[in-house]
């Protein structure tokens, strides 16, 4: 093994891919783009829709009722809701989202409701649909403030205190520091992404120095180079690596970047600054603005590395079978499937790090780096993942250059 020649196969893969479209797609500007797309286009799209949908008066029905005169002119002086008239397809017409919601009044409400009786008012909507909730939200606002105007009407004819019906009250309060807030929160999703940008990262480089080189036909003249073919498949590895690494990197630092200017813009003047002050002001008593430890952050790099070293060697040798780009990519694109589940795995609660999970590989580092993200560090746990994923990884290698060294794989027809 030569690291002169290793390092001269190295430059000049990594010249010809910063040349690639492809590569600069999937290593920089996916990468950089994602994380501003994701929290100011995709974060303003939903809040703008949210915000129409919320300001939008839905449209309710009203069956039965025709006893119940006082209760039916409230519900259509509400200027929450729009009352319409009833019609005999009303389920119809809820599912059709011509009418968000329809609310049905028992028999002789009031008068149940005058003689201490407890009718049960039913109020049918779509289930999912966004702009049904909201009208169903509003009918049980009304029914639960009229609700309590009745029992306080009762006990005020016993001359009983409105506390009665309510003798206590209770509320929540964080006793979690904002690090494991923000790593509860986002711990997940941090690792999440970067497995996705670190296996994405890897694919298209890998495709392109084996398979792209079959159809080049350039594979043969590196073959004929006096160079060995372990300096070769280490130099290709590095740069498949490089991709991999760059792909990360410039993601956490779109993340943080992002993270900086939408904190500046809450923080500031005009608007935004209203906007902060109201969202601060709406907090309730005893919770804390989530944060991710800084040291955590670091912990994720280094728990990362083995991972794309892994991530590297994988997409190489699965390429090198292929015999055109289209090839590769129909045997790499499938293995994503298989690289996100342990991390969607990861995220969902209940699952917690242990001596077991510690040896699965992606999910045990998705686990530890929710940990670390949250300010916690099992050293036990972090040394057998550390330690199995440069396993894992170093087996990934050592199956790449035995691929490289076969005949019937690189020449395959």
């Amino acid at each position: 093994m030569n690291w002169t020649n290793i390092l001269t196969v190295y430059l000049k893969e990594l010249k010809d891919s910063l040349r690639d479209r492809r590569t600069l797609l999937s290593t920089i500007i996916i990468p950089t783009l994602v994380m501003p797309l994701l929290t100011f286009g995709v974060g303003k799209v939903a809040s703008g829709v949210i915000g129409k949908a919320r300001s939008e008066t839905p449209t309710v029905m009203i069956l039965g009722g025709e006893d119940s005169p006082g209760v039916v002119a409230r519900l259509k002086e509400s200027k929450k809701i729009k009352v319409v008239p009833t019609s005999l397809d009303w389920k119809e017409d809820i599912t059709e989202k011509k009418v968000r919601a329809a609310v049905q009044l028992p028999e002789k409400f009031e008068a149940g409701l005058t003689a201490g009786a407890s009718p049960t008012v039913v109020i049918y909507h779509y289930e999912g649909e966004m702009k049904s909730s909201f009208g169903a939200g509003e009918l049980e606002k009304f029914f639960r403030e009229l609700r309590e105007k009745t029992t306080t009407e009762r006990l005020a004819e016993r001359s009983l205190p409105a506390t009665l019906a309510k003798p206590f009250d209770f509320k929540r309060e964080n006793v979690a520091p904002p690090e494991k807030v923000g790593g509860n929160l986002f711990g997940g999703l941090v690792p999440y992404l970067i497995i996705i940008l670190c296996f994405t990262g890897a694919m298209y480089p890998a495709m392109d120095l084996t398979a792209g080189e079959k159809e080049r036909g350039t594979m043969e003249t590196l073959l004929c180079s006096p160079v060995a073919r372990v300096d070769i498949v280490l130099g290709k590895f590095l740069m498949v690596l490089t991709g991999s690494l760059s792909a990360m990197g410039f993601m956490l630092s779109s993340m943080g970047v992002t993270a900086l200017v939408a904190g500046s813009l809450l923080m500031g003047g005009g608007s935004m600054a209203k906007a902060g002050a109201a969202a601060a002001a709406s907090v309730p008593a005893g919770s804390v603005i989530p944060l991710i430890d800084p040291l955590g952050l670091v912990g994720v790099l280094a728990m990362v590395f083995p991972v794309a070293v892994l991530f590297a060697a994988l997409a190489l040798t699965i390429s090198l079978f292929a015999k055109s780009s289209k090839e590769a990519q129909s045997y790499l694109a499938p293995l994503m499937i298989v690289i996100i589940m342990p991390a969607v795995i990861g995220m969902l609660p209940g699952i917690d790090l242990n001596a077991r999970l510690a040896l699965v590989p992606l999910l045990n580092l998705s686990l530890v780096c929710k940990e670390m993200l949250s300010g916690v560090w099992h050293w036990n746990y972090i040394a057998i993942i550390f330690g199995s994923s440069c396993v894992y990884a170093a087996v990934a290698l050592w199956l790449a250059v035995k691929m490289f060294n076969r005949e019937d794989v690189i020449f395959r027809a």
